[in-house]
């Protein structure tokens, strides 16, 4: 192993986010370690990065304890169930990993004088009052909803992240992530794309919550993946949008997906969830001017991307 190697502890590194980030890094250069307790992520996302020099996984939970031997350069914390459906069913997992689990990584960064990013979320903003979105709004966020045990722990972890940085001077970055999709998604973890790409190619009814015109700002994960690398080689502090500014409202998702699936799916109308946020789209005026960043991959080609991995993975759609 390279003992040159600057590395990188990515915890949630066999989720969706994490088993990508985990690619770029190591084709980067980086020696990754990759923790997880496989709460919502699969060993099986990384399983293709098993043979690669400088590769580790680890089974741990970041709630318990985070112990790293040696030298480490840059601590992301990407740990977190992070679809409805994981949340609704994990709450105080989920509340957890952003409260204990953030502390214990600000402990392990403090400890290795690394870099420290932290994945939040767009919905740090809730059911925004203010649209688009900047990093300057504080949020409209139900702290006593069923959706406040997701919000008000990354809430909670962006507090926490502050505080270590103005009373520990750790060299932390906050990133607000948004509705991201590509391969590796699980197709039932309640989230629309995934969600409608599996009712398609089933030939099942596509199922749009309310009457469909609620939106979301929806980026491919390349993109994702190419803003947290930019941002993680800054000190920039964050917070810090990374989303895609094309708005797209929920039917006109179902519609497409349809589309580019050739689907006969029906389109069928479902009781909206209590708190679901009304509009959705960054502002992402501090990424393009610190990072030169933006999102290249147009909707319609990242979902057809998305939609090539599940058609390649039949078992995944279930029975």
């Amino acid at each position: 192993m390279n003992n040159s190697a600057r590395r990188v502890v990515i915890t949630g590194g066999a989720g969706f986010l994490g088993s990508h980030l985990c690619t770029r890094f190591l084709d980067e250069g980086y020696e990754v370690l990759c923790l997880d307790n496989f709460l919502t992520g699969s060993p099986t996302n990384v399983e293709h990065l098993l043979g690669r020099e400088g590769f580790r996984m680890i089974r741990a939970d970041v709630t318990d304890f985070v112990h790293v031997v040696g030298p480490v350069d840059m601590v992301l914390h990407f740990a977190s169930p992070a679809s409805p459906i994981d949340y609704l069913q994990l709450p105080l997992e989920t509340l957890k990993v952003g409260s204990i689990g953030t502390m214990h990584t600000l402990g392990l960064a403090k400890e290795k004088q690394a870099r420290y990013i932290l994945a939040s979320t767009s919905e740090s903003y809730g059911d925004p009052q203010v649209h688009p979105q900047p990093e300057s709004y504080w949020g409209h966020v139900n702290p006593v909803g069923p959706r406040g045990v997701y919000d008000e722990a990354k809430r909670f972890g962006e507090a926490m992240t502050m505080a270590y940085r103005r009373y520990h001077d750790v060299n932390t970055g906050i990133l607000r992530i948004f509705n991201t999709h590509g391969a590796f998604m699980r197709p039932k973890d309640g989230r629309a794309v995934p969600t409608f790409i599996r009712q398609a190619l089933r030939g099942e009814p596509i199922t749009v919550a309310g009457d469909g015109t609620q939106t979301r700002s929806i980026q491919y994960v390349d993109d994702l993946v190419e803003g947290v690398w930019r941002f993680a080689q800054t000190e920039h502090p964050g917070p810090m949008n990374i989303g895609n500014p094309h708005e797209v409202s929920m039917l006109e998702l179902a519609e497409l997906v349809k589309e580019l699936t050739g689907s006969s799916s029906e389109i069928r109308f479902i009781e909206r969830p209590e708190d679901d946020p009304t509009v959705r789209q960054p502002d992402i005026t501090l990424a393009r001017e610190v990072l030169g960043w933006e999102p290249t991959v147009p909707l319609q080609e990242g979902l057809h991307r998305t939609i090539e991995w599940f058609r390649v993975h039949p078992e995944l759609l279930g029975g």
